[in-house]
Parts: structure tokens; sequence; C-alpha cells
């Protein structure tokens, strides 16, 4: 599995749910709004995961192949990867001031990965027990939009994934509304600087780790 950080919210992930000589399967989750200052990404395509964009986003328009695209919560299946959507909110006021908000918990290649979106509240013991056991958790770091950066902390803890990928924190010509990665890696301890291009691994690579934070460089 290959994963890949664009901005933001976006990553572009490459696996083969089928097994080794098979074809690759990309899926692509929240392409960058022009606001972001990131140029959304051009390319293939097979499933496109939304958390909060809408479905006429211009973002969409750069992916080509006639993606599977999943925007809503329930419980899908599509090229070979089993996924399911939780429904929560982009605040702490049941969406009252953001909206809605959809977390991803999907599988492939024997990893379950969660994409936990522009989630903006702690989650409580009933979605955390439906989440069950991860291996790579996808988390905004940043607040401002998204969940206070003080509550990370508290939110990886209570998950308890094996590798951590930090999103939606404000770096060099991005204009997200977040903060720098600093306050994030206060709480947590964590090095800035030691950014990774990508993250190439296999299940059996995550053996013994346990809330390993692993920065990516930006696409």
């Amino acid at each position: 599995m290959n994963i890949q950080y664009y901005g933001d919210y976006c990553f572009k992930i490459t696996t083969k749910p089928a097994g080794r000589a098979t074809e690759d399967v990309v899926i692509w989750t929240d392409l960058p709004e022009r606001k972001t200052g990131i140029r959304s990404p051009f390319g293939h395509a097979d499933i496109v995961l939304l958390s909060h964009l809408d479905l006429s986003d211009e973002s969409l328009g750069g992916l080509k192949d006639d993606p599977v695209i999943i925007h809503t919560p329930g419980e899908y299946a599509a090229k070979g990867v089993g996924i399911l959507g939780f429904p929560s909110f982009r605040d702490s006021e049941g969406g009252a001031s953001r909206g809605q908000n959809t977390i991803y918990v999907f599988d492939s290649e024997e990893v379950r990965l969660a994409f936990l979106g522009a989630v903006g509240h702690e989650l409580d013991s009933n979605t955390v027990g439906k989440v069950g056991d991860i291996d790579v958790l996808f988390i905004p770091v940043g607040g401002g939009e998204s969940v206070p950066t003080k509550k990370v902390d508290e939110m990886i803890r209570a998950i308890e994934p094996k590798i951590v990928i930090p999103m939606h924190y404000r770096t060099a010509g991005v204009t997200v509304d977040a903060d720098g990665p600093e306050a994030f890696c206060r709480e947590t301890g964590c090095k800035i600087g030691e950014e990774l291009p990508k993250l190439n691994f296999k299940k059996k690579d995550l053996d013994g780790k346990s809330m390993e934070i692993v920065f990516l460089q930006k696409c």
C-alpha cells in the first residue's frame, strides 16, 4: 500500500485489494478546495471518499476514468474495497455551524484505515467502538474548521491506531483555515521536519507499532 499527501484533507492511496500481481486501485480523499491555495490533483481515480465536500465542487474535475464517488454515510463495496461511512459533524453543535461530516473506515490488503475528514468534535464511545481496531488513522491536527488541536491527542488515544497520519494543517503556501503542526507536536511530543515523501508499507510492517505519528510531505 502506498499513501501520498496532497495537502489539507487530500490523500492518494494506491492499493491492491485483490493481492499481488493484480491491478492497483486508487483511492482519493477530499480534493483540495480552491480557497486552500492548493492546486487540485489530476489523474486516474477508482474511488473518491468525500467527508464534507459537495459533489459539484470544482476540485473533482481533474479526476478521470469515472470513479466511484462516496459522499454519505453507509456501507459500500467498490473495486474490492469494503467501506463504512459513519455520520458525524464539522462542529460541536450537531452541525449547526458548519454542517455534516462523514467518517470513513475502509479495508484493503488486510489493513484497516480510518479517515476522519473534517470532524469538528470528539468521538463518543459508541462511534469509537464502531470504528474498531485501526491500523492507519488520518486525523486533522490544525484546529480551525476541524476538531480543536488540544483534543486531537485524546482522540488518538481513544482509537489507538498503529500509525497516525496528520492532515489539515497550515504549511508554506497553503491558506487552509488551520494552525501549523506546532501545537499538535507540543501535545504529542512529535517532531516537525521529518516528513516522508510517501508511506509505502505492507501489513507485516505494522507489527509492534502503536500510535506512531508519520508526517508526509505535500506532493
